[in-house]
């Protein structure tokens, strides 16, 4: 299993009304979490589009636990608990604020696809090449 973790503080325009965090943040906050995470494992997003593979979310699941707020430091946790196989990858999440109380988990499915097709093709080498490890038995 591979697991890393992201810190954001949350910004006064990512809240509501209420001073909570609007609940569409928390698809962004993923994405930082993804991205970051991609690249200190030495995979950057801009060059592989640039080698011609997209990695679009086909699937995106959110549970709210308790509200997190303006100014917290949230700690998103990001887990690939099953080695990427066919087209796809799964990223779990689990948000904590700084007393470490959970706040929200989610998961994203993303699919490789091909730029010029638009077909989805198979998880690139490199990407097996950096979490493959992770997954010994």
């Amino acid at each position: 299993m591979f697991e890393s973790e992201v810190q954001i503080r949350v910004r006064y325009a990512e809240t509501d009304q209420m001073g909570y965090v609007y609940y569409g943040n928390y698809a962004a906050y993923y994405e930082v979490t993804r991205t970051e995470v991609f690249r200190r494992l030495g995979i950057n997003y801009k060059e592989m589009e640039a080698a011609g593979t997209m990695m679009p979310v086909l699937e995106l699941k959110c549970k709210y636990i308790r509200p997190a707020k303006y100014d917290d430091m949230l700690t998103i946790k990001l887990f690939v608990k099953h080695k990427p196989k066919g087209s796809r990858i799964l990223f779990e999440y689990e948000v904590y604020n700084e007393e470490k109380m959970l706040l929200n988990v989610g998961e994203t499915t993303m699919v490789f696809v091909d730029m010029k097709t638009g077909r989805p093709k198979a998880v690139p080498e490199f990407i097996h090449e950096k979490l493959d490890p992770y997954f010994t038995a």
